[in-house]
């Protein structure tokens, strides 16, 4: 069997060698895909920290002064220290294996996940974290005041419904355009899909028995980073998104197997699922042959373009939650603000 990753369950003397994959294995399948790869680029980081900073490698569990140093390290701009400065040095020798992109004080979003990493490592193994130390604590909340600032959103734009035609207005007639046609307006237009659901999706996972009498496609997620396996309510696809999803399954010959795929240069539809990263890709070649900035927008601007239209078109935003499935009120609320501010008549009192 391969090795188990350093985040997942320790051997455990009490445990044969069976039960001890099965548990392994229970841990994989019971983590999405994305939180394991966020696991692994954060242990990859912290570890790399640790031997720059320290010469040593990680000890589990880890020493408070250790989690000390790793808050006190990231809790500052490092532009302007001495050269000779520890954590500087520490963050240049990261910089230098491609870790981290600059001297700034990452965002306090990034610092966050990187400990929630470090802490779910030693709850898998059972063991207690520095994190919880009431010193280190209170350092991590002094931290995350000192670095706050407006939340970064996760795209420039909004893909709303006029950018959304723009981009579909590239989409010609090869079997490439067939299939980033229905991807967008399948994203866009059934609740703003992220990447991962998109790319999760399986030929089975839609229904078109009641397309030929309604006009309607039933879509069926296994689980979104909201709802868990089995409990996500079905989804639905209707008008030009339906028609247009119909066209790609025909053309594409998607009998079984993954929805959206690869498409080689010679126009030719693989057999394996695209990647989320695929989704990126997409969206900036829509941009660019749309006359747009390839940092206009990315994938997530058609979960915020979504949003926003429906409140620009007046959708009660009960409505647009069953379709985003947003679990937070106030998450969703956030998109409905920035239009009703806009159209506040109080903005116009200076003429």
């Amino acid at each position: 069997m391969k090795p188990s990753a350093p985040y997942l369950p320790a051997a455990s003397p009490a445990l044969s060698q069976a039960d001890q994959d099965a548990l392994t294995d229970l841990y994989v399948r019971g983590t999405p895909a994305n939180t394991l790869r966020a696991y692994e680029r954060d242990l990859l980081y912290v570890t790399a920290w640790k031997q720059a900073r320290f010469n040593a490698a990680l000890d589990w569990p880890e020493a408070e002064a250790t989690a000390l140093a790793f808050l006190l390290d990231h809790a500052r701009d490092l532009n302007d220290v001495p050269e000779d400065d520890i954590a500087r040095k520490t963050a240049e020798a990261l910089i230098a294996q491609g870790l981290r992109k600059t001297l700034t004080c990452p965002a306090p979003s990034t610092l966050d996940r990187r400990i929630a990493s470090w802490l779910a490592f030693h709850r898998m193994k059972n063991l207690t974290s520095p994190f919880g130390a009431p010193q280190v604590k209170q350092a991590r909340a002094k931290a995350r005041r000192a670095a706050a600032r407006p939340p970064a959103s996760k795209s420039k734009h909004p893909i709303t419904r006029d950018v959304l035609e723009q981009l579909l207005a590239t989409c010609h007639g090869s079997r490439r355009d067939c299939r980033d046609r229905a991807l967008l307006m399948l994203g866009w237009a059934s609740g703003g899909r992220r990447r991962s659901e998109i790319t999760g999706l399986m030929r089975a996972d839609v229904s078109l028995k009641e397309f030929d009498k309604t006009g309607l496609i039933w879509l069926s997620l296994l689980e979104s980073k909201t709802t868990q396996k089995g409990e996500t309510p079905r989804l639905v696809l209707k008008g030009r998104a339906a028609q247009a999803l119909v066209f790609w399954v025909e053309v594409g010959e998607i009998t079984d197997g993954p929805l959206f795929r690869p498409i080689s240069k010679a126009d030719r539809v693989l057999a394996r699922r695209l990647s989320p990263d695929a989704i990126y890709q997409i969206v900036k070649h829509r941009l660019k042959l749309a006359g747009l900035p390839e940092s206009f927008a990315s994938p997530h601007g058609l979960r915020s373009g979504f949003l926003t239209q429906a409140a620009l078109d007046g959708a009660p935003i009960q409505a647009a939650m069953r379709l985003s499935l947003h679990r937070s009120m106030a998450q969703a609320q956030k998109y409905y603000d920035d239009v009703d501010i806009a159209e506040n008549p109080a903005t116009d009192l200076l003429g």
